[in-house]
């Protein structure tokens, strides 16, 4: 069983703020653990989902982000093995996930977990890191395909494993996140920037300018003055993500195809007054919603540079009507708010109408789509006092288990101190 030293219970004060829930996770995974492998004591891993506070789908475009990671996370008991075949038992999976390190190239690229872990080891070697093998156990409560960064936390909970065993300590955060796009880039098709991994990686709020898409800016915040006295909830709208990820990649394809308009590579080498200059070429060649990506790609820039100065001077009222104008835009212009090919399903938007009511009734509040969008979640931050009102009302229509009071935590994906 787990050993619980003083150490052990500090690191999870630190990560959780409690440490006898917390503790119970870690010990069912020691079970496992022992029960698959017949091994001595592991070493544990975390690695949190995230929340994007602003700065929807500008990543991708050298944009700006205000994210944070939540309390919602991925842990993993895990030890190195005597061989090059990585072992790992996730939860909720009968059979457990192999793979030999010496014949990733017969791994084909696809959506599964196995082409995923593929593309991690191949993105570490190709970043100049060892990976050997090792087995590990994994449990998540992050929600599944649904805008909170599943992948993403999986990503960097293997990274900070492979970090911890193989590169002593080395690997900055990143590393991590070059590492966890690699993956999706190459082995899901998918054109993920940095934003997600980053978010899970570094851990705490953070200020992320993609600029310098190789080296990004990434600026700690301090959040918890200004939002203090709002809760925030994040509302599951029913339908995951699993099979959309034509309609996300198809937002920085249609940004970067007018960036090509103005001759350059991504929107945030140009402006948006080159965008209004070009906009009869772009509207002809790319097509009318290229453009109002791209128009909301360099309003989002904007409001996040305004929320980062609202954070800091402390001005809540300011920080909730920019998240408000994100949702907008994101619902008119980016156009993400609901699937283009189904007219049938528009949950998202329904729980944003629903959301809307009930913050003009209350006063104050705000919401907007979350994440990826088109399905997923939505984020609402809401008056402390009227919290419960809140999931109340939306627990009637979009039902109770489907709503989650988030809190944000400090710690990224690490390795957690014995």
């Amino acid at each position: 069983m787990l050993k619980i030293t003083d150490i052990f219970k500090q690191s999870l004060l630190e990560v959780y703020g409690e440490k006898e829930n917390s503790c119970e996770r870690f010990m069912a995974l020691t079970k496992k653990y022992k029960e698959y492998f017949h091994m001595e004591e592991p070493e544990y891993f975390t690695s949190p989902g995230r929340m994007e506070l602003i700065g929807n789908h500008t990543d991708h475009n050298g944009g700006k982000v205000l994210a944070a990671s939540i309390q919602m996370d991925t842990i993993a008991a895990a030890g190195p093995s005597r061989t090059e075949t990585v072992t790992i038992f996730s939860e909720g999976y009968e059979q457990p996930f192999m793979l030999n390190l010496e014949d990733l190239e017969t791994i084909p690229g696809d959506s599964g977990t196995l082409s995923l872990l593929a593309g991690i080891f191949q993105g570490c070697r190709a970043c100049g890191f060892h990976v050997h093998g090792f087995q590990a156990c994994i449990s998540t409560n992050v929600l599944s395909a649904a805008g909170v960064s599943s992948s993403a936390s999986f990503e960097m909970l293997i990274c900070a494993i492979i970090n911890y065993y193989f590169n002593e300590n080395k690997m900055s955060c990143i590393d991590y996140a070059r590492i966890g796009r690699y993956a999706e880039n190459h082995y899901w098709n998918k054109q993920s920037g940095l934003m997600d991994q980053l978010a899970c990686a570094a851990g705490g709020m953070i200020f992320l300018d993609f600029s310098d898409s190789e080296i990004p800016s990434v600026e700690r915040m301090d959040p918890e003055s200004i939002l203090e006295g709002y809760d925030i909830i994040l509302v599951n709208t029913g339908k995951g993500h699993g099979d959309l990820s034509r309609d996300y990649s198809e937002i920085p394809s249609e940004m970067k195809k007018a960036a090509a308009q103005m001759g350059k590579t991504v929107l945030s080498e140009a402006s948006l007054p080159l965008l209004l200059k070009k906009l009869p070429m772009i509207r002809e060649n790319c097509g009318d919603r290229s453009f109002l990506r791209s128009l909301h790609f360099y309003e989002e820039n904007d409001r996040v540079d305004k929320a980062k100065s609202a954070l800091i001077n402390r001005n809540t009222e300011e920080l909730l009507e920019l998240i408000n104008e994100s949702g907008n835009s994101s619902w008119k212009y980016l156009q993400n708010c609901h699937i283009p090919s189904d007219t049938t399903e528009e949950s998202v938007c329904v729980a944003l109408a629903l959301s809307e009511l009930f913050i003009q009734n209350a006063g104050r509040g705000a919401c907007r789509v979350h994440g990826g969008g088109f399905a997923g979640v939505i984020l609402s931050i809401i008056p402390s006092g009227a919290s419960q009102d809140y999931i109340r009302f939306m627990s009637e229509y979009i039902g109770g288990k489907n709503i989650f009071r988030m809190s944000l935590r400090d710690t990224g994906a690490i390795h957690l101190k014995q």
